[in-house]
Order: C-alpha cells, then structure tokens, then sequence
C-alpha cells in the first residue's frame, strides 16, 4: 500500500478470541464529532455510559465507569489498586490470562501464591480453599472467569464466595464473559471486576469497562503506598467520573478521554440493553448449540467439557492431519473469515472458534461451517 493513499480495510467475519464484529450502528456512532472532554454534553455523556455499565455488570457499584485502554489495562488497573508492596494474593491460573495476572502481581511486589488447574479445566474451588487455608496472611484473590486463551468458564460465584469467607477481596477477570455468559457482579459479591469492549460487547477495542464494590473502595482508601501507577490511580480518575467526593459538582482534568470511542461503547450499550441481557446470555447459548452440531458433523471435537465451555469462545482440537497455519490462511483469504490460533501450550493444538457479540449469528455459524468442511475435505 502507498503510504500517500488512504487506508481502506477488508471486510472481514471476526470469529476468533476478539475483536468481534463492531455493529454498524457502533460504526456510525464512532463517526459523530468529537466535542471536549470536558463539555456538559460529554459529561451527560458518561453518567449514561455509567449506568449501563452499571445494568452490563448487574451492579450498583458507584464506581463503574471504562477505562481508557484495553482490558489488559482494566487488569493492571485492579491490581495496581488493591496491592500494595509485601501483599500476599492467591492467584488462580487455569490459562493464559490467569498467567498474566501473576506476571503484573509480582512486579507489583505482591507475594503470589499461584492455585494452578490444567488448562481446558475450570478453577478447581476445593484447590482454592486449600490455598487460603495454607495462608492466612492472603489479602485478595484473583481469578479469570472466563478464560479466552482455553474457552473455559469457572464458576466465579463460588469462588468469590471463598474469597470472602476467608477475608479476601476478590478481583475478576470478565473481559470475555461480559455481555456473554450470566454474569452478577453485586448478587455474586465480586468486589473488583473487569472487563473489554472488543468481546461480547461488539465495541472497538481500546476501552475496559471496570467496577469496584463499597469493600475494594475501602481498601483502596486505606493504603499506606501511593498507586505505583499514576495514570490507573483510582483516587485520581474518580474525580474526573464523577465518583468521588463532590466530583458531581466539578470534575478535574485527568487525562483527554478517548471520545469517539466511548460514543462507539455507548452505543453499543443501548443496543444490550435494547436486546436484553438475559436474552443475549440466551443467544450466545442457543449459537454455541448451532455450531457444535456442525463441528461434530465435521468430526472436529472439543477442548473443553461440556459444564465448563464458553458458548462465545469455543476451543476446539485441530483434526488429525491439517495443518493450522494454512487452514487458517485458506480460511482468511477465501472467505475472509478469521478463526484463532491456541496459545500457550495450546498453540498448534487448537483453533479458538468466536461467536461473540455481533459476530454471534446464524449466518457466520453457517460461514464457519462451510469455510471449515472446504479447508478440510474440498478437493
């Protein structure tokens, strides 16, 4: 391509681990002007965004609001919170993202105490308990809900509810399950949770929608360090959302929002709340049933056990014989198509099948199913 020409895109059916399908209503929203940061208008702006994040999450959470960043970034933004030099936090590790969040936890000076399950497997509660058991001195527990790199969804109820039981806060990993799979951040007593905008919310990525519950505030209120990170300082940015004190009144400059973008997550909030949450936990179900009967017609079978997969990210084993790179090539270049490689001890293993958002539709199932029974049986 010139680098005096513009940049035109191919159309392309998102059916990996994420970016989904951006919505064309999403599309057109993210072309409307940008105004301040600052402006009245912007600022009714994210009070809506607020609240339906508030509806998304199931929760009440006064603080609840996006981070300008991916989610990576919203994970970073919880650790960074409720950690402090010398804390001990118990980290369950069944996949890739469970890894990372031991990786920013020890560069934060945090003890971790790693709970491992293999991955394809769910977090194992009776593991859990036998850690914060074995150590007392644990202030937080962090776990991944829903595992992108493995298609797994751990039962973060339970989990949340032993953390509590033993006088941990809780942080959550939801960047797939949000939007997706049943989720109730206040009813399941997650205390600080997470999130991206490229999954099942259908938005472009770069935003990370958090919440944080009345405990994880304390916390975060009583520490004796500052935040090592000045842009993820919650004391910081809950001034310019309007969630600290007198913020309503007057809001402080903290950092230029990303406006377009939260035009683009608002938009694509109003249509969640348009279809209904439940009904879209339903769709994303009722599409995983779809696809898995055409991937077993298909002789393709699943990582996962049924209780545990993921409807909208399914990890399925590469059949015997194809080679992933050029399926996915063939995939990508005659139907325009993308389905995910595996990761970690994964990769080359599997192929990571997406169904979500606005990418969870009956015509991209049937895509996918031709596209693949082409890759592998066309002449």
């Amino acid at each position: 391509m010139s680098a005096s020409a513009s940049f035109t895109p191919p159309h392309r059916h998102l059916m990996g681990p994420g970016p989904s399908d951006v919505h064309p209503r999403v599309l057109s929203a993210l072309a409307r002007p940008t105004i301040g940061h600052l402006d009245p208008c912007f600022i009714e702006l994210m009070e809506s965004i607020k609240g339906l994040l508030q509806y998304a999450f199931q929760t009440r959470n006064a603080l609840t609001f996006p981070v300008s960043g991916p989610g990576t970034v919203g994970m970073e933004t919880c650790l960074a919170n409720l950690l402090e030099p010398g804390d001990t936090i118990v980290i369950c590790v069944n996949g890739a993202f469970g890894g990372r969040l031991v990786q920013m936890a020890e560069r934060m000076g945090a003890q971790v105490i790693r709970v491992d399950d293999r991955w394809g497997e769910a977090v194992d509660p009776h593991k859990l308990e036998d850690a914060l058991r074995a150590h007392p001195e644990a202030s937080v527990v962090a776990f991944v809900h829903a595992e992108t790199s493995t298609g797994v969804l751990s039962n973060a109820a339970v989990l949340a509810d032993l953390a509590r039981e033993y006088g941990c806060l809780s942080i959550v990993d939801t960047v797939t399950s949000l939007g997706g799979s049943e989720l109730r951040v206040d009813d399941w007593g997650l205390d600080a949770v997470y999130s991206g905008t490229q999954k099942c919310l259908s938005a472009p990525p770069g935003l990370s929608p958090v919440t944080f519950s009345d405990r994880a505030m304390e916390r975060i209120k009583a520490r004796k360090t500052p935040v090592q990170s000045w842009f993820m300082d919650l004391s910081l940015v809950m001034s310019y959302w309007g969630t600290g004190e007198g913020a309503q009144s007057k809001r402080s400059y903290h950092h230029t929002a990303p406006i377009n973008a939260l035009y683009g997550l608002h938009e694509a909030l109003l249509s969640l709340q348009e279809e209904g949450l439940e009904n879209a936990w339903q769709r994303h179900s009722q599409n995983h049933r779809l696809l898995k009967h055409g991937l077993e017609r298909l002789k393709i079978d699943f990582v996962v056990k049924p209780d545990d997969r993921l409807p909208q990210l399914n990890t399925v084993w590469i059949p015997a014989g194809a080679d992933d790179q050029e399926v996915r090539d063939f995939l990508l270049t005659a139907y325009d198509l993308e389905i995910g490689a595996g990761l970690g001890e994964l990769a080359g293993k599997v192929w990571r099948i997406g169904l979500m958002g606005y990418s969870s539709r009956k015509q991209n199932i049937e895509l996918c199913l031709e596209a693949l029974d082409d890759a592998l049986n066309g002449e």
